[in-house]
């Protein structure tokens, strides 16, 4: 079959579970780029099944670090793939018949299909959660942020596309929290170098009115003990970035005090000996 003139570009970590299953469901495609951030595993020779375009570069911020990625790309248009997720049948047929006409837009949003172990987070705000993914390199670039960097362009935004992008997120409860940990790490540092004003009450009503959006008005309660977990996983996240955040706030200003004080002595012998 024909392949489509798309460039699907893959970020990796140690991903020897995820990397075949990956890009096997991205065999379409014209062009396979697999950008390797020091793994440790087996995932670059996994790899090497599908695709002889692997590049070695340490993540460094998440933004520039993917805008270099889709710098690699041969085609204009890129679908942007993380290792632990699946282009479903339908997305892939859904793509065949777009790209056999004229394109106007320069960015398209996919729906994400996500699962913790073997359930599809059904509720609470997980489905479809849509995410530009089909993007056109020439106009599209990401902010370099750390942290769930937003991307940046001068057009428009092509209609959602129908067939999902599977994500296998979450292996377990472990692997969700483990997640959850590392991620608000990222987002408190973000806070940090920003300068963020942001108060324990705010960061708390946060926590609050997230946990009830996602597990009552979103329905999350549909899905179950893990509609609960997630819903209280993404309320939880404001409220963990915010104790980060406070910690990183308490430690510079302990380290200004301490500065202030070298500082004094430094100047006490001098003193003395006028």
């Amino acid at each position: 079959m024909e392949k489509v003139p798309i460039s699907v570009v893959v970020i990796t970590r140690n991903e020897e579970h995820n990397i075949e299953d990956c890009l096997k469901s991205a065999s379409w495609a014209d062009e396979i780029i697999v950008v390797d951030d020091g793994s440790t595993d087996r995932t670059v020779e996994l790899a090497k099944k599908f695709t002889d375009k692997i590049f070695s570069r340490k993540m460094d911020v998440e933004g520039r670090h993917r805008n270099y990625a889709y710098s690699l790309a041969r085609n204009n248009w890129v679908l942007s793939l993380d290792a632990d997720e699946r282009v479903s049948p339908k997305l892939e047929e859904e793509l065949r018949q777009l790209f056999k006409t004229p394109i106007k837009d320069v960015v398209f949003a996919i729906p994400i299909k996500t699962y913790l172990g073997d359930k599809w987070l059904r509720y609470g705000g997980w489905y479809p959660a849509s995410k530009d993914r089909l993007l056109d390199k020439r106009i599209v670039r990401y902010e370099e942020k750390g942290v769930h960097p937003r991307i940046i362009y001068h057009g428009t935004c092509g209609r959602f596309l129908k067939g999902d992008i599977v994500h296998y997120s979450y292996r377990d409860f472990h692997d969700f929290f483990e997640t959850l940990n590392k991620q608000t790490t990222g987002e408190a540092k973000k806070w940090f170098e920003e300068k963020r004003k942001v108060g324990g009450l705010k960061a708390f009503r946060k926590f609050l009115s997230r946990f009830l959006r996602y597990y009552i008005v979103e329905q999350g309660f549909k899905d179950g003990l893990i509609g609960f977990m997630a819903a209280y996983g993404g309320g939880y996240y404001q409220w963990m970035t915010y104790v980060k955040y406070w910690e990183m706030l308490k430690v510079h200003s302990s380290e200004l005090i301490v500065d202030g004080k070298k500082e004094e002595g430094a100047k006490c012998p001098q003193h003395s000996q006028l």
